[in-house]
């Protein structure tokens, strides 16, 4: 597919993270104290010995005072027009999946479109999902099962799917291969940023986040 063509720009998240805690003269203890994270989490990160999800990006972010996007390079105001090049996509890896932005990071409305590439086995939590606004999900390649409410949608490539994001929903790759699914959540209300929901579960569907990570 024509969106797979050119890599995406991978971000050195634990190199950023160290600057951005540095800047702001925290120990990695007293950070580990504001995001309710552990300091051992945080120290394989800042080491590249794991890989965050997004929903720890968005803890650190909100514990150190800043926008999510610090974590993708510099800090960068939010705009009523973004222009994003194929290979100018900021990727994020997190376990069994990459989070790939698609500019909502850098928008000024409530709107977030961002690419999932989804290893098999990976879902989104044990619990199910929900947030105000719309969701429309498409699968681009592979396949993914959503449940929507007691619901259950198999979408294979190009198959598509939009609902009202109030009602409970979760979704899983039970395929053995490889899923890339593009979603658009938008009309969300202010302040909330359900995009990190979407991996903030337990993607392989046995430990908790923090768990993974101190075991890695």
């Amino acid at each position: 597919m024509e969106l797979y063509k050119r890599n995406a720009v991978s971000i050195n998240v634990g190199v950023r993270l160290r600057e951005l805690r540095s800047e702001r003269g925290l120990s990695i203890r007293a950070l580990a104290r504001q995001s309710s994270l552990s300091a051992n989490a945080l120290s394989m990160i800042e080491r590249s010995k794991t890989s965050p999800s997004v929903s720890t990006l968005y803890k650190l972010a909100d514990a150190m005072g800043v926008p999510v996007t610090a974590f993708f390079g510099e800090d960068v105001e939010r705009d009523a027009v973004v222009f994003r090049k194929a290979d100018e996509r900021t990727r994020i890896p997190f376990q069994r999946g990459t989070w790939e932005g698609l500019g909502g990071e850098n928008f000024v409305g409530r709107i977030e479109p961002f690419v999932l590439t989804l290893e098999s086995g990976a879902n989104s939590g044990l619990h199910t999902m929900v947030h105000t606004g719309h969701e429309f999900v498409i699968c681009l390649r592979g396949e993914l099962e959503y449940q929507i409410e007691d619901k259950f949608y198999n979408l294979e490539p190009g198959d598509s799917l939009m609902f009202s994001a109030r009602l409970r929903h979760r979704w899983r790759n039970l395929g053995g291969n490889v899923t890339n699914v593009l979603f658009l959540l938008s009309g969300f209300a202010e302040g909330e940023s359900p995009a990190p929901m979407h991996v903030a579960g337990n993607l392989n569907g046995t430990f908790d986040e923090d768990d993974v990570i101190e075991e890695v």
